[in-house]
């Protein structure tokens, strides 16, 4: 009688184990698996919120932290999502270097101190 050996199914993490060997890969390929995973469904939720379906109600759902999500797990991948950049030199809001310089000149010159003016409720102190 001869002996038959039965292969038991392997699971996600047997596979991986038989794939490479290497703890290191191992782990950076399951934490590929688990940032894609995150990557559609954050895509899921944000595209879900603009679609309609048709039969299907939709509620309206503040996108802001699914969306920081998203662009967060592209960052890991190497993708940085947003607007044109600028290659002028100037800062974030659309100032060129010229009219920043302009008025850091004109800051210097009108005072060498800033004043703050705090307003604040007054305070009831009771024993």
């Amino acid at each position: 009688m001869a002996d038959t050996k039965v292969d038991k199914p392997k699971g996600p993490m047997g596979k991986l184990k038989e794939f490479t060997e290497d703890k290191e890969e191992q782990l950076a390929i399951l934490s590929t698996f688990v940032r894609l995973g995150i990557l559609v469904w954050s895509g899921g939720i944000l595209t879900l919120n603009y679609v309609t379906i048709p039969g299907w109600e939709q509620d309206k759902i503040d996108p802001t932290f699914i969306a920081s999500v998203f662009t967060g797990v592209t960052a890991t991948f190497g993708i940085q999502a947003g607007g044109k950049k600028k290659s002028d030199g100037g800062g974030g809001a659309n100032i060129s270097k010229k009219d920043m310089e302009m008025l850091i000149e004109k800051a210097s010159q009108a005072a060498p101190t800033q004043t703050i003016k705090l307003e604040v409720p007054a305070v009831k102190i009771t024993s």
